[in-house]
């Protein structure tokens, strides 16, 4: 008798494949569940019940993009209720636990400006929320440009003040009000303003890998269109993250904690913008 008649063959279980659980981790590159699809590849709008939740009262997008908790400027997402900064969305994430231990569910994430839920980790698809898409990235077209000097239309702030668009206040931080009084100046320079009003005047520039000066041209246009913004959420807007490029460009030779010289400022100030734009000390005939 062989072997085979001792032991007879074992059956073949039929075993489902299984997936390993997926962790969405700070890269989010997996998105959970996904926005049906309509006609026209459309997205569906996928509702939210904590939409009713967000405060926008607390938000203010004028500081540094990172997380409070862990100081990374890596997937930075937006707490619409309490208006703080965490990192990531997965369930070992800052933004995962803060929505768990504060039951606060309503994130933007600040690179790619999508709006999600946690921790059921959902895109949030709603027109309701474009006013706050609007405040975080200003965009002004040729038309609404060439307005600015035609018509001086006020505008309502979210506590009901009103503001007139290009005349708002920035906040002192420490020791700035000599950057300050600069920048609102050059910001009514009206061939200035309106190249850094349209993004895509200077997104082209080319400049050698690793050099950061154009970071001043970056920072200073997104405080362009901040100042000009007939939607704001408050009557101000702080230069932070401004002022930060500057303490870097210069190599510190101003800071916000030390009174400077507005004339010496507004000297490098324009040469370090011409610079970064690839311009030159020779004059074109």
């Amino acid at each position: 008798m062989s072997d085979s008649d001792d032991n007879p063959p074992r059956k073949k279980l039929k075993v489902d494949a299984v997936s390993a659980p997926v962790d969405v981790d700070k890269a989010e590159e997996v998105d959970l569940p996904r926005p049906e699809v309509g006609k026209n590849n459309e997205r569906k709008p996928r509702l939210c019940p904590y939409l009713d939740t967000i405060d926008r009262s607390v938000l203010d997008f004028d500081f540094e993009k990172l997380c409070s908790v862990s100081l990374s400027r890596i997937n930075a997402y937006a707490c619409l209720v309490c208006g703080k900064y965490f990192q990531g969305r997965g369930t070992s994430t800052h933004a995962y636990l803060h929505s768990v231990g504060d039951f606060h569910h309503v994130y933007l994430n600040l690179h790619t400006l999508k709006f999600y839920c946690l921790p059921d980790n959902y895109e949030i698809i709603d027109s309701s929320l474009d006013d706050i898409k609007y405040v975080v990235n200003p965009i002004f077209s040729k038309n609404q440009i060439r307005a600015l000097d035609l018509t001086a239309k006020e505008s309502r702030a979210i506590d009901g003040t009103m503001y007139l668009p290009g005349v708002v206040g920035l906040n002192n931080i420490k020791a700035n009000d000599y950057c300050n009084v600069v920048l609102q100046a050059l910001c009514h320079v009206k061939p200035l303003r309106d190249y850094l009003l349209r993004e895509e005047s200077y997104a082209n520039v080319k400049r050698p890998p690793g050099e950061n000066s154009f970071l001043i041209v970056q920072r200073f246009g997104e405080l362009m269109r901040k100042l000009w913004n007939p939607r704001n959420f408050k009557v101000h807007v702080s230069p932070h993250e401004m002022l930060q490029a500057v303490v870097l460009c210069s190599k510190k030779q101003f800071q916000i904690t030390e009174q400077g010289d507005p004339i010496i400022f507004l000297s490098w100030f324009l040469n370090a913008l011409h610079k970064a734009l690839n311009g030159t000390k020779y004059v074109k005939f």
